[in-house]
């Protein structure tokens, strides 16, 4: 059932890749300031689910929404402005290499038509405050280390103040420590009310931070609600 406080929803959705069918019979939804783990099988249809809520697959059939966008009707010319309420969190940080910290941060502010230099500093400032990175925006990324380089990168994702985050294996590229600093920030991020949509492999981080889970399996999305329900020695495990 729709509520108000669906940040998306899929009902009865099939994806495709071309002719081919990946997943059937979809049906979930994310709920505002809520944290969730995606996981899966690699191939099993995780990447396409992502793709298909941020407008790069369609929705082949049935009804979906995300952000206020119809997913089943969703024009070419809409994905842009979806885009812009979704902040995307990736596992190798896709941070600029030539400009600093705060220059990765203008870039994506100037692409999404930020245009008062005030704002666009002010708006930068605040993003690195809430990631506990304020004194580094000078750095170049190849001086900061990886954790580092991921919390500047979910602070690009939070430049256009999203309604939610979709977090692509944010911890696959750290170490155990760094790993849990940037969860930290993640649950933090949902506790002030962004969603987070987190696919993720690791399942050290998952028992240490418990939430709602959906697997993608035999070509559907199913909860494991509550974590400690799930066997990781099962057949059902992912790689």
């Amino acid at each position: 059932m729709e509520t108000n406080n669906h940040i998306f929803s899929i009902q009865h959705g099939e994806i495709y890749q071309g002719d081919k069918l990946i997943l059937k019979e979809v049906n979930i939804h994310l709920d505002k300031g809520e944290f969730v783990y995606l996981i899966g099988k690699t191939g099993m249809g995780k990447s396409s689910l992502l793709k298909t809520l941020y407008g790069e697959l369609p929705l082949g059939k049935g009804t979906g929404q995300v952000a206020g966008y119809a997913l089943e009707s969703l024009k070419r010319k809409d994905i842009p402005f979806l885009r812009r309420k979704l902040g995307v969190v990736f596992q190798d940080f896709q941070l600029l290499s030539d400009r600093s910290v705060f220059d990765n941060l203008i870039f994506v502010m100037k692409s999404t038509g930020w245009k008062n230099k005030v704002d666009i500093k002010k708006r930068a400032d605040d993003v690195l405050s809430l990631v506990g990175l304020d004194h580094i925006e000078n750095k170049m990324p190849h001086q900061l280390s990886g954790g580092e380089q991921q919390r500047v990168s979910i602070a690009r994702a939070l430049i256009n103040k999203p309604e939610f985050i979709l977090a692509d294996e944010p911890t696959g590229n750290l170490d155990p420590e760094t790993s849990r600093e940037v969860m930290a920030v993640l649950m933090a991020i949902a506790k002030e009310g962004t969603s987070v949509l987190m696919a993720t492999h690791d399942l050290t981080i998952m028992e240490q931070f418990p939430s709602r889970t959906m697997q993608v399996k035999d070509q559907t999305v199913v909860e494991l609600n509550p974590i400690n329900e799930f066997d990781p020695f099962a057949e059902t495990k992912f790689e």
